[in-house]
């Protein structure tokens, strides 16, 4: 086979997901549930203070001389409900945290659900004897469960979500986490995303090899310059390619 290792995107490339968090009906609900326990926003003002919160956060990560634009920093989410409960003098302990991120989440979903083809390749691709990793820039307070809801985890040898390292890609330190901690050889190893710059040249930067699907969620940017382009999403195409001798 070509290619020994196969890792994977999650949403746009396997997962079609459609999430709203600018929705007025989102933040009336978050501001009534964080005044359940005792923390007072009108909706606008929490929307404004998650978002700046957010900001900051991603700031205070950069290097202190903003680093050589190569470096992606990445936060926990739960900083941020944790920073608003703060902001009020609120004491809320990791359970309600916790608690407050799955609510935002399941109120900003719109859907999640697997594309066409997404189980049958990965299928193919362990009875391949090819091993399968997920590298995805996602929040694990988000992203596992639905990782489970979707009954994707027994398809992957390892799961690296951007949120458990500090840095998501294009950088190049995500990619070269999972391959120096799974012994994998970049010349036998591609990266299949649906993201011209993080799935694509990132990978290209550490030397993958890679697969680019323009699906419905892609960023608006021309078509990268990858191994092979799919200018719309056919994960049977993307079987043969992964499984070819």
């Amino acid at each position: 086979m070509r290619w020994r290792d196969c890792i994977f995107d999650l949403y746009g490339t396997l997962a079609d997901i459609r999430t709203d968090e600018r929705s007025p009906r989102l933040w009336q609900a978050m501001a009534d549930w964080y005044r359940e326990y005792g923390a007072d926003y009108t909706p606008q003002a929490l929307q404004d203070g998650y978002f700046s919160a957010v900001r900051q956060l991603e700031l205070a990560a950069l290097p202190p001389d903003g680093g050589d634009g190569g470096v992606y920093p990445e936060i926990r989410i739960e900083e941020v409900f944790l920073r608003l409960f703060r902001d009020r003098a609120v004491p809320a302990g990791p359970e309600l945290v916790r608690r407050t991120g799955t609510y935002f989440r399941a109120r900003s979903l719109g859907y999640i659900r697997l594309y066409d083809g997404a189980e049958a390749l990965l299928q193919a691709l362990r009875a391949n004897g090819q091993r399968v990793w997920l590298l995805s820039n996602a929040q694990r307070l988000f992203t596992a469960p639905e990782l489970e809801k979707l009954d994707l985890v027994r398809y992957f040898d390892g799961v690296y979500l951007s949120s458990d390292w500090g840095f998501k890609k294009p950088d190049r330190r995500f990619f070269q986490l999972l391959l120096a901690q799974q012994n994998i050889c970049p010349e036998s190893a591609v990266m299949i995303g649906n993201d011209g710059a993080c799935d694509v040249r990132g990978a290209q930067a550490v030397g993958l090899s890679t697969v680019y699907i323009r699906s419905d969620i892609s960023p608006r940017e021309p078509l990268p310059q990858a191994d092979h382009v799919l200018e719309q999403m056919d994960l049977a195409r993307v079987r043969q390619i992964l499984t070819q001798p």
